[in-house]
């Protein structure tokens, strides 16, 4: 087993709250001595996983020492990356931190980009895509990006049609075609893939999927391309300590062969280095 540290959102959140978004924070809330732990916050999987593999295998070369908190949602790493608590996160995409800065007024930027989670359609009630039945129900992620990336999802595979323009920040208002007529059930994230069995579809985010036992490859309907897409997940810090020297350390070594072997041997295509 990993020696990551496993957070629960409750105390967290207690802990964001306490810090606050505090933007007006030094850069040295988060430690630069590069004799301590570099904290870094990440979804459990694959993120911890891969932070685990860094940290049992490749850091002591690097003498790099690394600490890794698990978060349980997609809000409380930048606010505690924001506010000093940790000194870096893995677990976004470049279209989500900007939504997030915009609408939190942090200034968290990304340091090296390391891998692709395909977004893909699950279901428990259909075999193929044209199975599902007029009037279906599909599950969609309800953060902002997530949802839109869910929708193009289905309007690439002709399950809909999106207004022109409506881009990362598309919502089901959005959609001006639906000759199934299907019915759009928003949840968060990590909520989505426990209601695959009362739903007839799921838009599920690959980590969710993944930790959900579910095979992004093999279980999905239909599943994102990889070439050309923008949603690789990056290593990120608050703006100023990209220079950190153990952040540069970590970065090197997540863009590493060691890591991309790791992650095509541990995932099997459901995860995909994006170096």
């Amino acid at each position: 087993m990993r020696n990551t540290t496993k957070i629960t959102t409750a105390v967290l959140a207690v802990g964001a709250l306490t810090l606050g978004l505090s933007a007006c924070g030094s850069d040295s809330d988060a430690k630069s001595d590069a004799d301590s732990p570099l904290v870094v916050a990440a979804s459990s999987v694959p993120h911890a996983e891969i932070l685990g593999f860094v940290k049992d295998k490749l850091a002591a070369k690097e003498d790099l020492k690394l600490e890794v908190k698990e978060f349980a949602d997609y809000v409380l790493p930048n606010t505690a990356t924001q506010s000093g608590e940790v000194g870096a996160n893995y677990f976004q995409h470049k279209p989500y931190l900007d939504d997030f800065n915009k609408k939190n007024g942090t200034t968290i930027v990304p340091v090296a980009t390391v891998h692709l989670e395909p977004l893909g359609l699950y279901s428990k009630k259909a075999e193929k895509i044209t199975d599902l039945k007029q009037g279906a129900t599909v599950a969609l992620p309800n953060d902002t990006t997530n949802e839109a990336r869910a929708l193009q999802l289905l309007a690439a595979n002709g399950l809909i049609k999106l207004k022109a323009g409506a881009g990362s920040e598309a919502t089901p208002k959005d959609v001006t075609e639906n000759p199934k007529k299907l019915k759009f059930k928003e949840l968060e994230a990590a909520q989505v893939p426990r209601a695959l069995d009362d739903v007839d579809a799921a838009v599920i985010n690959g980590n969710y999927a993944v930790q959900a036992k579910l095979s992004p490859k093999n279980d999905s309907l239909v599943l994102e391309a990889a070439q050309g897409n923008p949603y690789g997940n990056f290593l990120a810090v608050k703006k100023g300590n990209e220079k950190d020297e153990r952040v540069a350390k970590l970065a090197k070594l997540l863009n590493s062969p060691e890591v991309k072997k790791f992650i095509e041997d541990e995932y099997d295509g459901s995860v995909i280095a994006a170096f």
